[in-house]
């Protein structure tokens, strides 16, 4: 493997509430996932796919965890008509700018999730990515 992207963002997933048998892998609270683009080894594939994979994304992108329920009513569907949010909408706070709780895909266990930012210059700018691989 030729990494040649030079990542800058870190991620750190702590189990904070679950147990072992409650999870099919055998995660439980204490348990810590430290990766930067990657699957972290030992995570579970649906909490991956179906939602660490979109919220890291959100902060390579630029965004952060911060976001009121007004600012989620106004958002648009592709076609202009307002995104309605159902009763069953449950508001998720952020514990600050880069990190958040979320549950498990089965909601048995509990995580946290915080981002860190890494390989910056002394502005706080992300460094450069290394040449990429011709072949």
């Amino acid at each position: 493997m030729k990494k040649w992207v030079t990542e800058d963002w870190e991620f750190e997933l702590t189990v904070i509430d679950g147990q072992a048998g409650h999870c099919r892998l055998g995660i439980e609270k204490g348990d810590k996932f430290i990766f930067q683009y990657e699957c972290p080894v030992g995570i579970c594939s649906k909490l991956m796919a179906r939602q660490l994979y979109a919220l890291c994304e959100v902060i390579r992108y630029g965004g952060d965890f911060t976001y009121s329920r007004s600012q989620l009513r106004r958002l648009r569907r592709s076609d202009g008509a307002a995104i309605r949010f159902g009763s069953d909408f449950t508001y998720r706070a952020s514990k600050g700018k880069y990190e958040l709780d979320l549950p498990c895909p089965d909601g048995r266990i509990q995580f946290h999730l915080k981002a860190y930012p890494i390989n910056r210059d002394e502005t706080g700018k992300p460094k450069p990515n290394n040449p990429r691989p011709e072949n």
